[in-house]
C-alpha cells in the first residue's frame, strides 16, 4: 500500500513539475512577433498551398548537368569577355572551381552553457579563410596540366561550354591559355 502511495505521489509531483515548467514560457516582444509571423504564414499556406508538379524541368536540367560534367577527362571551354567586348578563351580539364570551395568543412559548431559558437576551421593548406574569393576560379590546362586562375568582376564575364563555340564572337576569341582548340582536337 505504501508503495502505491509513493508511486502515485511521485507521478503527481512529476506531472506538477512538467506543467509548471511548461507555463514558464518567455513572452518577449520577439516571441510575439515571431508567433504573428508564423501565424500569418500558416494562414497563407492554408489558403494557398504549394502546387504539385508532375514533371520537374529543374531536376531534368540538374541531372543533365550531372551527366555532362560527371565524366572523367571532360573538358571545359571558358570564354572570357572584357569590358571592350573582346573575347579570349582557354580550355581546362573539368570545370573551373571557385576558390571559396573546400573539401572539408570551414566551420564547426561548439555548444556551451552560454550558447552555440561557430568556430572557423583551417583549410587543407593549414590556413584560415574568410570564405571569400568566390569570384576567383582555378583549374588546370587541358593539354599541359598547367595551373590556371582567373577572376571575374566588374565589366568582365565568363561563359562556360562543354564544346568549342562557333558563333562569330567566340570563333574569333584569342587563345589565353597554353592549349588551343586545335591542340585539343589533335589529341582526340
Amino acid at each position: 500500500m505504501r508503495r502505491i502511495a509513493r508511486i502515485s505521489l511521485t507521478a503527481v509531483s512529476v506531472l506538477a513539475l512538467g506543467l509548471g515548467l511548461a507555463s514558464c514560457t518567455d513572452d518577449s516582444s520577439q516571441d510575439k512577433e515571431n508567433k504573428a509571423k508564423q501565424d500569418g504564414y500558416d494562414r497563407l499556406v492554408a489558403r494557398q498551398p504549394a502546387g504539385r508538379m508532375e514533371y520537374s524541368p529543374t531536376r531534368e536540367a540538374i541531372n543533365q548537368w550531372v551527366e555532362t560534367w560527371g565524366k572523367r577527362g571532360k573538358l571545359s571551354y571558358v570564354y572570357i569577355q572584357n569590358a571592350k567586348g573582346e573575347y579570349g578563351y582557354f580550355i581546362m580539364k573539368g570545370l573551373p572551381v571557385p576558390r571559396c570551395k573546400m573539401l572539408t568543412p570551414t566551420e564547426r559548431m561548439e555548444s556551451t552553457s552560454h550558447g552555440v559558437a561557430v568556430l572557423p576551421q583551417p583549410g587543407m593548406d593549414g590556413t584560415y579563410s574568410a570564405g571569400s574569393m568566390c569570384h576567383a576560379y582555378y583549374g588546370f590546362d587541358a593539354t599541359t596540366g598547367a595551373y590556371m586562375e582567373f577572376t571575374v568582376g566588374t565589366n568582365q564575364s565568363f561563359f562556360l561550354f562543354d564544346k568549342p563555340m562557333t558563333m562569330p564572337e567566340y570563333a574569333s576569341a584569342s587563345q589565353m591559355g597554353p592549349s588551343s582548340i586545335e591542340d585539343v582536337e589533335q589529341r582526340r
